[in-house]
């Protein structure tokens, strides 16, 4: 069914407003369900319609996951009276968990789903944390009853333990059928607050996303908590502290709706004709530049990048188009930052920072398919603080294991701590427990959620569960576990660098900072890995890992060798001895001046060390 626009709201129009968003973990369905809403409430018509419609991305259709949150308005009649339903879809991955933050601070209520076949887990709890700091009102949903595995019983039991609600208030639905659709609606209208606010005081909005559009820059979107936003009004950007002008503003339709001006409770876009994506932070306050308030919208922080890796292009020719294309890729993507930096072996390239190992995956495939460039990545690493005995309370930020000091000199290295919660079968506490121990993990608490369902939190350092942790942890619990992390600090820590030289030259690219008690058993695993990568050459090449002077571990590339004896066939053994001897100058000439060609997959290598 369609809808006209509204009728320019009077006073009282706040009451018929309901902000809320989709909270819930991977895969439970967030999208479907979403998808199930637009229908019902005939906000898409027949020929938009499409499966995940609010993911726009190809790679979020391929992978079924969000990484961009996205925000929509409905229309829908509920006895007689037409009520405005904003909302804000946002992504479930741990990777982008401040994205989610900002969505809860711009709403009023959550829907809380959950899978009725694989219960609850840990993104579940961490995200319905999230929301309930807001002090948000939430509606538990059952999701895909309709499957055969679903045992809605059971789970509805989990739900009433956890969030202590009555087991009617669990409404029962399927995102893929439609079914329990109306009950949905009827709860977001009856049981979520109307937004609070007044028309009158100062203008007080909280961005809580911003896309790049290629022709009209910098669209932000936000939510209005007091005044207006008006058409050509002189607005200001309080973090930034940057003024513009609203060149156009409106509600977001499935496509955009300009609009005279978007008033306090109401969710919409603004159009400013800004081009560098640095200046819009998400969860910063948009106020009037004539009129500001001062009351600024609280949580406001700068998104810290988790991981670290370099980016090269395998060519270093294009070295200029790969800038041009991570900046373009920056616009749609803020929370991307990279800086340049060379390597001896890689040439030119940047050292970009991630959010986590998924936004490192995702932003190496967007630059391959969205802009043709095949790049090399390094090893990724985290953000360490290290402290020389000259300035023993100043940290010197190590991004980059060469950025190390000399060991010398250093007095101590810190390294970030996370809390890790992990929930799982009781039949799996015993592997999962040796996995975080063996990733030197401290277990602080174990909680029986059910008989069969456990969790467990862990303080843990960061640079363990960057590479292999996920993967290993979902094999020792043959896919049950569900993981979730918050960081918790830096720690002192007994790191060492780990060198791996190949013909005698170091390779800056596969170094590495390694606790000094595994520091033996990774070199001499990467030396092997790197042994069967590393493809033969005309004379022998030595791998070796190193801490400082220290070789600790060697393996050898033998040497291919052209057989120079084959055209002598009987006569005396010296010709053959002479020919070899020959050979033999020629190798060692070789191995002086020889150049090793490192192909990518030994860049990774270290990653899968494991295998």
């Amino acid at each position: 069914m369609y809808f006209c626009a509204l009728q320019k709201p009077t006073e009282g129009h706040m009451k018929h407003i309901r902000n809320f968003c989709i909270i819930a973990h991977i895969d439970h369905g967030k999208s479907t369900l979403a998808d199930r809403l637009l229908d019902y409430t005939g906000a898409v018509t027949q020929r938009e319609k499409q499966a995940q419609l609010l993911d726009n991305m190809d790679l979020e259709r391929e992978r079924g996951i969000t990484i961009k949150s996205h925000a929509i308005q409905m229309e829908y009649v509920f006895e007689g009276q037409e009520y405005v339903l904003n909302l804000i879809d946002t992504p479930g991955h741990v990777d982008f968990s401040y994205e989610v933050s900002r969505s809860i601070a711009a709403c009023e209520g959550a829907l809380l789903i959950v899978d009725a076949a694989q219960s609850i887990q840990a993104q579940t709890i961490s995200n319905l944390y999230l929301a309930l700091e807001n002090d948000l009102e939430i509606i538990p949903i059952l999701n895909k009853v309709d499957l055969p595995s679903a045992n809605p019983e059971e789970v509805t039991d989990d739900i009433v333990d956890l969030l202590g609600c009555d087991a009617d208030e669990v409404i029962h639905a399927s995102g893929k059928t439609g079914f329990g659709i109306d009950n949905v609606l009827k709860a977001i209208i009856e049981r979520i607050p109307a937004p609070k606010g007044n028309v009158d005081e100062p203008l007080q909005a909280l961005i809580f996303d911003s896309v790049y559009n290629t022709f009209r820059g910098i669209e932000t979107y936000f939510r209005v908590f007091n005044g207006e936003i008006k058409k050509g009004q002189k607005i200001k950007f309080v973090a930034t502290d940057k003024e513009y002008y609203a060149d156009e503003v409106g509600t977001l339709k499935l496509n955009q709706v300009a609009k005279k001006s978007v008033k306090a409770g109401d969710v919409g876009y603004l159009i400013t004709g800004i081009k560098t994506a640095k200046e819009v932070k998400v969860g910063d306050t948009i106020t009037d530049f004539e009129n500001p308030t001062t009351n600024v919208i609280e949580g406001f922080e700068d998104v810290k990048p988790m991981v670290f890796a370099g980016i090269y292009p395998v060519d270093t020719e294009d070295y200029e188009e790969l800038r041009n294309s991570m900046e373009k890729l920056q616009l749609n993507d803020a929370s991307l930052v990279f800086q340049p930096e060379s390597s001896a072996a890689l040439g030119f390239g940047f050292r970009c920072g991630f959010l986590g190992m998924l936004h490192m995956e995702i932003i190496q495939e967007r630059l391959e398919r969205e802009f043709d460039m095949t790049v090399i990545t390094t090893v990724p690493n985290v953000s360490y603080h290290a402290y020389t005995n000259k300035n023993p309370n100043e940290p010197l930020i190590v991004n980059n294991p060469s950025d190390l000091p000399e060991t010398t000199t250093i007095n101590r290295v810190e390294e970030p701590f996370i809390k890790a919660t992990i929930i799982t079968k009781s039949d799996f506490v015993g592997n999962v427990m040796s996995l975080c121990i063996e990733k030197r993990g401290m277990i602080v608490n174990q909680t029986y959620l059910t008989t069969e369902r456990v969790e467990l939190i862990f303080e843990m350092p960061l640079a363990e569960i960057v590479f292999d942790f996920y993967d290993r942890l979902k094999t020792v619990s043959k896919g049950y576990a569900s993981f979730d992390y918050s960081p918790i600090g830096m720690k002192a820590s007994k790191l060492v660098r780990l060198d791996v030289l190949l013909n005698a030259q170091t390779v800056d690219a596969l170094s590495a900072l390694i606790h000094a008690d595994n520091a033996h058993n990774i070199g001499k695993k990467m030396c092997e890995k790197l042994k069967e990568l590393i493809p033969r050459q005309q004379f022998d090449i030595p791998i070796q890992a190193a801490i400082g002077a220290k070789i600790i571990a060697r393996e050898t590339v033998k040497a291919l060798r052209k057989d120079v004896t084959a055209k002598c066939y009987g006569g005396d053994i010296s010709r053959k001895r002479k020919l070899l001897e020959k050979q033999k100058k020629g190798k060692k000439r070789m191995r002086q001046v020889g150049n090793v060609e490192i192909p990518q997959q030994a860049f990774m290598a270290v990653l899968k060390l494991n295998d």
